[in-house]
C-alpha cells in the first residue's frame, strides 16, 4: 500500500533551506571562533577550550527542556514554528556579539564577554531554533520517504553552506578590513542572511493536526494521557530508549570529528604553509556529501532501509580517513583530497537519512511506552551539536595549548606540528571507526516491525 503523499517539491526545499540559517551559526562557529579568539582577540586557546568546556553545564538540561515545551506548545502555527521563528533572533544577536569582543576591554572581561555570548547562543537561542527545526521532521509529514527526502535537502542545504562559509571567510575579513573589524562585519552579514532564511523556511511548511499524527487506534484518553509528563518523565522516557542514546552518541562523536577537521586551518597553516588550502579542502569534503545525499533516498529505497545503507557508509567512511593519515605523512595533498572525499562519500547516507532513524526512535518510543514525545526525542540533534562541537572545541584548545601552540608566532614549534597531525589525521578517524561501531547496533526499524507484528497478533 503506498503511503500518503503531505508534501511538494518546495515545501521540502523551503524546510531544507532553515539549515543555511542553523549553518550559517554553527559552521562560522566551528571554523573560525577559535582561530578568532587566539589570532584576532589574543586569547589563549587553553582558556579558550576550558570556557568552552564550562558553558557546556549550563547546557545539561534545556535540551530536553525545550523538547518538553515544543511538545506542550499549542499555537496557530503549531507545536514547533514558533520556537524555530522566534529564537532565531536570539541567535543572530549573540553570534554578532561573540565576533564583536571589543578590543579596548582587559583580558579578563574579553574573556567574561566570550563566555555569555557564547553561553547564551549555545543553551538557550541555538537550542530552540535546532530542536524545533529538527521536530518539523514528524510533524509536517508521515510518509517515511518524504522524511528521508527532507533530511536530503536539509543536509544538502547544511553543506553547502558550511562550503560557501569555509571557502570565503578568510577572504571576506581580508576584504573588509581585516582584524576584528572583519571579523565582526562578516558576523552581521551573516547573521542576516540567517535571520531572512530561517523567517522563509519557517512560512514554507505548516504542521499537521494533532490528530492526524496520532496513531489510528489512539484514542482520545490516550492521547490526553501523553501530554500528562513532566519534564523527568521525559528524560526517564529517553533514557529508556537504546536507539535514542545511540543517536546521541553518534551526534556527540560527529561534532567532535567536525569540530577537529575544521582544526584544518591550523593545519593548512601551519604545517601545508598554505592557509587557502582550507578552502579547498571544504571542498572534498561538502561536494561529495551533497552529491551523495541527492541519492540518499534512491539508495534508501533500493536497500530496502537504512541501516546497511548506513553501516557501510561509515565502514568506507572509516577506511577513507585511514588513507589521508597516510597521504599525510607522505605530504602528498592530491592524495589527502582525495581520500578526504571518499570518507565524505562514506558518511553522506548517514547525513540525509539520521532525521528519519530519529522518526523511526520516537516511533519506537510510541510502541514502547505509548507516548508521543517527538520535540523531546529531537533533542538529541541539539544536544549532539552543543555537546559534541564544544567538547571538540575545547579538547583541540587544549591539545593546542599543551603543544605550546602561540597564535602570534610565525612558525611552530615540532612537538605543536606532531600535536596538529594528532588533530587533523588521527582523531577523526579513530572517531569514524566508533560510529561504524555503534550503527552495526542502530537497527532500529526491524525493532519497530517486530514490535507491530508483535501487537498485531495480540
Amino acid at each position: 500500500m503506498q503511503e500518503k503523499k503531505y508534501l511538494k517539491w518546495y515545501n521540502k526545499a523551503g524546510y531544507g533551506s532553515g539549515d543555511i540559517a542553523g549553518n550559517v551559526v554553527y559552521a562560522l562557529l566551528s571554523s573560525f571562533v577559535m582561530i578568532y579568539l587566539t589570532n584576532t582577540v589574543g586569547l589563549n586557546s587553553g582558556i579558550v577550550g576550558t570556557l568552552i568546556a564550562a558553558s557546556k553545564f549550563f547546557d545539561g538540561v534545556t535540551d530536553i527542556f525545550f523538547g518538553t515545551m515544543i511538545d506542550k506548545t499549542k499555537s496557530r502555527f503549531g507545536k514547533a514554528r514558533p520556537w524555530m521563528l522566534y529564537a532565531y533572533i536570539g541567535c543572530a544577536v549573540t553570534l554578532v556579539a561573540i565576533f564583536a569582543i571589543p578590543a579596548n576591554l582587559g583580558k579578563a572581561s574579553q574573556y567574561a564577554w566570550f563566555f555569555i555570548a557564547y553561553t547564551l547562543l549555545n543553551a538557550v537561542f541555538y537550542t530552540a531554533n535546532n530542536i524545533a527545526y529538527s521536530a518539523l521532521t514528524a510533524l509536517i509529514t508521515k510518509n517515511g520517504k518524504e522524511r528521508v527526502q527532507m533530511g536530503s535537502y536539509r543536509f544538502i542545504f547544511a553543506f553547502a553552506t558550511s562550503l560557501f562559509i569555509q571557502s570565503v571567510t578568510i577572504k571576506a575579513v581580508s576584504l573588509l578590513g581585516g582584524g576584528a573589524a572583519g571579523w565582526r562585519t562578516v558576523a552581521v552579514i551573516y547573521a542576516l542572511i540567517g535571520l531572512a532564511v530561517n523567517t522563509i523556511s519557517v512560512f514554507s511548511v505548516k504542521e499537521l493536526p494533532e490528530e492526524e499524527l496520532a496513531e489510528e487506534n489512539f484514542s482520545e484518553t490516550e492521547e490526553k494521557e501523553t501530554e500528562k509528563y513532566s519534564l523527568i518523565d521525559a528524560g526517564k522516557i529517553l533514557i529508556a530508549n537504546k536507539y535514542y542514546l545511540m543517536i546521541c552518541a553518534v551526534y556527540i562523536l560527529q561534532q567532535i570529528y567536525t569540530a577537529m577537521i575544521n582544526m584544518g586551518i591550523y593545519y593548512m597553516t601551519y604545517v601545508l604553509k598554505n592557509e587557502n588550502l582550507y578552502g579547498v579542502f571544504s571542498w572534498a569534503v561538502n561536494v561529495p556529501l551533497i552529491l551523495t545525499l541527492v541519492f540518499t533516498p534512491t539508495l534508501v529505497a533500493k536497500w530496502n532501509g537504512m541501516y546497511k545503507l548506513n553501516l557501510r557508509g561509515y565502514m568506507l567512511s572509516t577506511i577513507g580517513r585511514a588513507l589521508v593519515i597516510a597521504a599525510g605523512y607522505l605530504g602528498n595533498v592530491p592524495l589527502m583530497l582525495l581520500f578526504t572525499a571518499v570518507a565524505a562519500v562514506g558518511q553522506g547516507p548517514w547525513q540525509g537519512d539520521m532525521n528519519a532513524v530519529i522518526a523511526s526512535c520516537s516511533e519506537y518510543t510510541y510502541l514502547t511506552k505509548k507516548k508521543r514525545v517527538d520535540g523531546t526525542m529531537y533533542s538529541c540533534t541539539s544536544l549532539g551539536v552543543k555537546l559534541g562541537s564544544g567538547l571538540g572545541t575545547a579538547v583541540a584548545g587544549w591539545l593546542l595549548a599543551a603543544s605550546g601552540f602561540d597564535g602570534t608566532a610565525l612558525t611552530q614549534t615540532d612537538y605543536c606540528i606532531r600535536m596538529l597531525h594528532f588533530i587533523y589525521l588521527w582523531i577523526p578517524m579513530m572517531i569514524s571507526f566508533a560510529i561504524m561501531v555503534i550503527l552495526s547496533k542502530m537497527n532500529v526499524e526491524e525493532r519497530n516491525r517486530q514490535l507491530k507484528e508483535q501487537q498485531n497478533l495480540q
